[in-house]
């Protein structure tokens, strides 16, 4: 019997990450850490850690549901790209009512937390991403029209809100400004994805932009994109949310966003639209770190 525990160990270590996987945990610590700067731009002074803490699980804890429900309904859609064969449900290492019933216990077990120790507001705002990722987005639009990300990037766009709402029980227009930024960030940055992931979006049969309109329109609209972006970022500065700490940050990474979508526009390879694509996410990281910096340091 002892001879078998450690097999045993390493199966239920190794089930475990196949849950674990569900959570898409790559694209959520992005989207959990531009919560977290919500919450410390919500007030003047540092927030209680433990409620950071709390909400910050909660809403953890729903976004994990959002996904799972989302790899579930495009399971089939996964088995036939590259990037996505090896999750768990297009394998068969977990069953679709297993990933059901992991979302049901996460997304019940995210909205207990945050109505029980955090506040309502928040609950209800956490819920409306869910429905508006996992629904709206993945089983409305992601489907039926080449324009899905840009649609559905509100949903993506929320975590400042929720942490936000999290500690001051309110979503202000300030808020809702961190929204927009990534609201607009998101079409670049995805749009880079689908360049060199093409092969696999149309095997997929989803009807992404470089696949319905072509490359070289996408790299357009990445552009135009980029130069919508960089311009909306300045707002902060404009409705003195933020100073010029943050304007010099947010102007030059900006700047090299536009260069890698110029250059992109220019003379494409799979190469730079990968750049591309993983500097988008540090711009990202990079600006509301700028944020935040700019907020305790000049505030």
């Amino acid at each position: 019997m002892r001879a078998e525990s450690p097999a045993v160990d390493r199966s239920a270590f190794q089930l475990l990450g196949q849950y674990w996987m569900l959570t898409k945990p790559r694209v959520t610590q992005l989207a959990i850490f531009c919560t977290v700067i919500g919450m410390f731009l919500s007030t003047r002074e540092l927030p209680s850690l433990q409620r950071v803490a709390v909400a910050t699980l909660g809403i953890w804890l729903l976004a994990g549901a959002a996904f799972a429900v989302n790899s579930l309904i495009e399971m089939h859609i996964d088995r036939k790209m590259a990037r996505t064969q090896m999750r768990p449900l297009p394998q068969g290492v977990l069953s679709p009512l297993q990933a059901l019933s992991f979302s049901g216990l996460l997304g019940g077990l995210g909205m207990w937390v945050l109505y029980t120790f955090v506040n309502p507001l928040t609950m209800w705002l956490t819920f409306a991403t869910f429905v508006g990722y996992a629904v709206v987005y993945t089983v409305l639009l992601k489907p039926y029209t080449p324009q899905n990300i840009v649609i559905g990037g509100m949903s993506g766009a929320m975590p400042p809100v929720l942490g936000w709402a999290a500690i001051t029980g309110s979503a202000p227009a300030e808020a809702w400004l961190l929204a927009l930024i990534i609201f607009v960030w998101t079409p670049p940055h995805f749009w880079a994805l689908a360049l060199y992931r093409l092969d696999d979006y149309r095997k997929s049969g989803l009807p992404m932009l470089p696949v319905t309109h072509g490359v070289q329109l996408t790299r357009l609209h990445i552009l135009l994109y980029t130069v919508i972006l960089v311009a909306t970022t300045t707002l902060p500065f404009v409705v003195r949310m933020a100073g010029w700490l943050y304007l010099a940050a947010a102007l030059a990474l900006g700047g090299i966003f536009i260069g890698y979508a110029w250059r992109l526009y220019r003379a494409y390879s799979d190469r730079l639209a990968r750049a591309t694509f993983s500097y988008s996410i540090v711009y990202l990281a990079a600006l509301f770190a700028a944020l935040l910096v700019d907020h305790y340091t000049f505030g």
